[in-house]
């Protein structure tokens, strides 16, 4: 009888995602996935989407500020726990995986009482609330930097494996990439995006250089500035019909692996996703970290991809200076310096990382 795995995680596209690439792995070796996560987050969709069985379970955060908040993210949490208890009673599953958000907690604490194990990844340098909470009695914690803050757990159960990529996003071709944008195979390509709500500073810096990219005539710049920014952009950029065929703005873009394939090099921000994405594709990178983040986790996230040589860090208050253009220009213009920063990502092995986590995952189910 297959072994059967429970996933859960939520709230972000960067809790899900990597669970999504978990369960290929695990289906593609003959395991059972199912998903728990709350009823309405964005994995209710993305798993269900992803054609795994979902149960949900209501659960929710807390602000120090709103007491109030506590005590029903608490009361709400029991009941789910409980819930889920009955449905493990049921299901039998061999382990359980947490991606961080609130929506793994009253799996994750089911499974503890129900002498299942858990496994815990953590996507980010600096860990969660959710997964700091259920490391120091979770079986395994796996992470995808080795100098994550905040982890509490035994070093002999703590595993670095990266953070997995869905297979899609390894799978599409540059060929692909080029073709869904009519962009011939020897151009040069610059993609610039700031994670799912867009950028606003990267999108000005960026707009700034205009005359000086398109001074390139071999380049194209793929500019993906958030919904919200859309108008604004194109408005400050008053691209020509001509400038327009090599300037492709959009405000949000659902075909990122082969929009990743097409890229040379790219500027983004340091979110978990987006830096494993670059990285398990070898995309030469300057990574301008978003400075509001929790504990500032992007520059830590980022920090790693640097010191391998695979990146440069262009802090968000030098976005307006010669720096950061001086740093794209570079990088645009240097074939060699491209070239050398593709080697260093492919030797972190971030393409890996999905089948690291499974390995832990089966030896801890067994």
């Amino acid at each position: 009888m297959a072994k059967k795995i429970v996933l859960s995680g939520g709230g972000t596209a960067g809790h899900i995602n990597p669970a999504l690439a978990l369960a290929e792995v695990l289906e593609e070796r003959g395991l059972e996935v199912y998903f728990a996560g709350t009823p309405n987050g964005l994995e209710s969709r993305l798993a269900v989407a992803a054609g795994l069985p979902y149960k949900a379970f209501d659960a929710s955060g807390f602000r120090r500020s709103h007491p109030a908040s506590i005590v029903t993210g608490v009361r709400r949490i029991a009941k789910s726990t409980k819930q889920a208890k009955a449905w493990f009673s049921q299901l039998k599953p061999n382990a359980v995986v947490g991606f961080g958000g609130y929506a793994c907690i009253p799996v994750s604490r089911a499974a503890e009482q129900m002498s299942v194990p858990v496994v815990l990844h953590e996507q980010n340098s600096v860990m969660g609330m959710a997964n700091k909470y259920l490391s120091k009695r979770a079986a395994a914690v796996c992470l995808t930097y080795e100098d994550t803050i905040g982890n509490n757990a035994d070093p002999s159960r703590t595993y670095i494996t990266g953070n997995p990529v869905r297979a899609s996003v390894l799978s599409a071709t540059r060929e692909e990439g080029r073709a869904m944008y009519g962009i011939a195979d020897d151009a040069l390509v610059l993609l610039v995006f700031g994670g799912s709500l867009g950028a606003r500073h990267i999108n000005h810096a960026i707009v700034a250089m205009k005359d000086e990219l398109l001074q390139r005539s071999n380049l194209h710049i793929v500019h993906i500035t958030g919904q919200k920014e859309l108008e604004q952009v194109q408005a400050d950029l008053s691209l020509s019909e001509g400038e327009a065929k090599r300037w492709h703005v959009m405000g949000y873009q659902d075909k990122m692996a082969q929009t990743l394939a097409a890229a040379d090099c790219v500027v983004s921000r340091a979110g978990a996703t987006s830096l494993a994405e670059i990285s398990a594709r070898c995309i030469p990178a300057i990574l301008v970290p978003f400075p509001y983040a929790a504990e500032d986790h992007q520059t830590k996230n980022a920090a790693g991809y640097v010191a391998a040589g695979a990146a440069e860090l262009v802090p968000d208050d030098k976005l307006d200076t010669p720096e950061f253009a001086d740093t794209v220009l570079e990088l645009v213009d240097n074939a060699g310096k491209r070239q050398c920063m593709q080697q260093a990502a492919a030797a972190l092995e971030t393409a890996d990382a999905s089948h690291k986590l499974a390995d832990i995952v089966i030896d801890v189910a067994n």
